[in-house]
């Protein structure tokens, strides 16, 4: 059996959220409800679910009836997380299933109670779409009171009956209309944009199959267990592994819905783009495998139609589109590709190389390498096979032969990936030894090593960490830091996600060649070398940055049945000691300084304060005036920022960007503008219309571009790398 070991953070969406992708559609249209009885496949899957959580889950936690009841709750928080759309009625119907759930999957792998609720929650929201969209198009609305909404109401009660649910859904119509009103939209655009999210949604909804709902559903159920378990059904799981492996098998077309039609939203490298056939805005009408007949795709599912068009490489689909440029939509053409591997390169670890002025006639190289996350191709057997610690070692030697004096490992964006990765990349700035402690729920404790004694870069090195960094980036930098190798930069802690999943594929229990799906589990927690869980309290830096992150929800703390912090003994490893205190008291206090000057901070600490205060609000309010004023101070603040910028001179260092189609071409590329305002809007994406997203000012990318936080982390750099060279505090305890 191949199960796989996997250490990542899953952010906690919100359903609605989930299902804003779909294309407008009549409210009007009938409904058809899931048939309740179980099929086969789903009392299998079901009872094998609960199985593997009670008997390999690292809680060890029997499914009993306190779990059940739990179980319910967390359901109906995945179908309606801001407590809007099912009364507290339809939870009081439900009680009767509280403390059975557990006896219902257990015995029989019953799953009838989640379609029935199911059901309800579909029952419920054509109620409130009807309402949503009869209200935007009658009610003249005004914002002259002093009314508030809520921000959030995920610890908020069930509304008690209809009427105090409507009275929730008129004040998010209302809040919806005065944001559109507040972009200038005119009333009947407002009505439109309103009346065509709403009806998306309920259609995506309507579309949900019994897998997708069983996914729902015994998500939740592993959810009451902690955050990272979870089903996934097919579709779920083959999309999981497209992630990992960083490719798939397609044409390079990323897809959109719109009005029922499948359309080409972007093209990557790939069949489509080197066709010169399909262009950006083609609608997808009909897809055909080879020379079999077309299947009309208009008003499928958005995932049904992408499993046509992707297949095995080397084999043809054809295509059935209607030209964006088309006069008439009519006009039909068919376009014949055959399929091939589609690398994700967003995903992929890029580098770039600056040189800076240190002082008169002396330059320091600086290298920065970003890495999203921590990927490998699962399923091959090749020693060459895609995989993060591969693609680094290439950045990495590019970056020595051109002989910087030290790197920056970017880890802001990075959720976890592979185990495996995570200590492999470890192994590139340290001799062999432990990277992680892993235990197992019965107590058993291995120690995870890097078993290559060659260190492939041994220069200054900072990890820079923020909260969004989780699991494998946590093991990366908890190691480094424990050796005293790196410096960790960044935000007041990690995410602190400190436990390891396994991928179990069910298929291979159940004796079937069906893809039955897969359960992510959690079934160890892991332990830096020195013996701390980074479990909750995540990695704490060496030197902190002011950032609003430090004071949001963000985090395994803020996930519901997060598994506690603990400790274990320390493992032996042998200190690097390229770290040491007085060093790190030093770089704080030189980062300090400069940060008490910097114009870029002084605007982040002014966003805390505003960030902080509408925190302790909670509510927003829906007074027009009030709303308008605070718009137009946000305005000026944004317009004094840019202007400001503008007058900035441009940047006095060199930036080389190396991506993996170009570390392996002696020297380096053509710098990139070094004009912030040029850099800031040369390479910026065309962005495709769309009138439910609020409109941006194109020149904010000006200020997307300003990073303060990586700015900041390259001068404690160039203080290390100064540091290093000159001797000074390196040798102090």
């Amino acid at each position: 059996m191949r199960i796989f070991i996997l250490i990542f953070v899953a952010f906690q969406i919100a359903f609605l959220n989930l299902v804003g992708q779909s294309a407008t559609t009549n409210s009007a249209e009938s409904v058809t409800y899931l048939d309740t009885k179980p099929t086969l496949d789903e009392s299998r899957v079901t009872r094998l679910v609960v199985a593997l959580l009670e008997r390999s889950h690292y809680s060890q936690q029997p499914f009993n009836d306190a779990l059940s009841s739990k179980f319910l709750g967390t359901y109906l928080d995945a179908l309606d997380p801001a407590r809007m759309i099912f009364l507290k009625t339809d939870e009081e119907e439900f009680d009767i299933w509280r403390n059975k759930l557990d006896d219902l999957l257990i015995r029989y792998g019953d799953v009838s109670p989640g379609k029935v609720i199911f059901n309800q929650f579909l029952k419920r929201y054509e109620q409130f779409v009807q309402y949503v969209t009869n209200l935007v198009s009658t009610e003249k609305f005004t914002f002259d009171t002093d009314e508030k909404v809520f921000i959030s109401r995920k610890d908020k009660p069930r509304p008690a009956n209809i009427e105090e649910a409507k009275k929730l859904w008129r004040d998010r119509v209302r809040y919806e209309y005065l944001q559109e009103k507040l972009n200038n939209e005119k009333p009947e655009e407002i009505i439109k944009i309103i009346t065509r999210r709403y009806n998306r949604q309920w259609r995506m909804l309507r579309e949900l199959d019994s897998e997708e709902v069983l996914q729902i559903f015994l998500s939740s159920l592993c959810h009451v267990y902690d955050p990272h378990s979870e089903f996934m059904g097919k579709s779920s799981y083959e999309n999981f592994n497209i992630s990992m492996k960083l490719s798939l098998c397609g044409i390079g077309a990323v897809l959109t819905s719109e009005d029922g039609y499948c359309k080409i939203r972007e093209l990557m490298p790939g069949p489509a783009m080197r066709s010169g056939k399909i262009k950006v805005n083609d609608r997808i009408v009909a897809v055909a495998q080879g020379t079999n007949d077309f299947v009309d795709v208009i008003d499928w599912k958005l995932n049904k139609v992408v499993e046509l068009i992707r297949g095995p490489k080397g084999t043809e689909v054809r295509l059935t589109i209607i030209p964006a440029d088309a006069p008439d939509p009519s006009i039909r053409k068919v376009v014949t590709l055959t399929r091939d591997e589609i690398t994700l390169e967003n995903q992929e670890a890029k580098a770039k190389l600056l040189e800076i002025p240190v002082k008169p006639g002396e330059t320091s190289k600086v290298g920065i390498i970003d890495l999203p996350s921590f990927y490998a191709d699962l399923g091959s057997r090749e020693v060459d096979h895609k995989s993060t610690t591969t693609d680094v070692a290439k950045l990495l030697k590019k970056l020595k032969a051109e002989k910087v004096d030290g790197i920056i490992l970017d880890l802001r964006r990075n959720g976890g990936g592979s185990l495996e990765e995570a200590i492999n990349l470890t192994g590139l700035f340290i001799k062999e030894g432990p990277v992680v402690q892993v235990r197992d729920s019965d107590g058993a404790i291995t120690v995870d090593s890097d078993k290559d004694s060659s260190i492939l870069y041994e220069g200054p090195l900072i990890i820079l960490t923020s909260r969004f960094s989780a699991s494998a980036s946590e093991i990366l930098a908890a190691a480094l830091q424990d050796y005293k190798r790196a410096l960790v930069v960044g935000d007041s802690s990690t995410h602190g996600k400190g436990t390891v999943q396994s991928l179990v594929e069910l298929n291979r229990f159940l004796r079937t060649t069906n893809n039955l799906g897969a359960l992510k589990l959690t079934i160890r927690k892991f332990y830096r070398i020195n013996g701390e869980s980074t479990q909750l309290k995540g990695v704490v830096p060496d030197v902190v940055l002011p950032s609003v992150n430090n004071y949001a929800e963000i985090g395994e703390a803020s996930l519901p049945n997060a598994l506690p912090w603990d400790t274990i003994p320390s493992t032996k490893y042998e200190l690097v000691n390229q770290i040491t205190k007085p060093m790190v008291d030093d770089l704080k206090n030189r980062s300090t300084a400069r940060i008490s000057v910097d114009k870029d901070f002084a605007y982040v600490l002014e966003e805390i304060e505003r960030f902080k205060k509408a925190q302790a609000e909670k509510t927003i309010s829906l007074n027009e005036k009030q709303r308008v004023k605070e718009k137009e101070e946000a305005k000026k603040r944004i317009e004094a920022r840019k202007e400001e910028l503008k007058k900035r001179p441009p940047a006095d260092y060199l930036t080389y960007e190396i991506t993996l189609k170009n570390v392996d071409k002696p020297g380096l590329p053509s710098p990139l503008s070094t004009d912030k305002l040029t850099d800031a809007t040369k390479d910026k994406p065309t962005k495709m219309d769309d009138p439910d997203e609020e409109k941006t000012d194109a020149d904010d990318a000006i200020l997307s571009k300003v990073d303060p936080t990586l700015d900041e982390t390259r001068r404690i750099l160039l203080d290390l790398i100064s540091f290093v060279k000159n001797g000074s505090l390196a040798s102090k305890k």
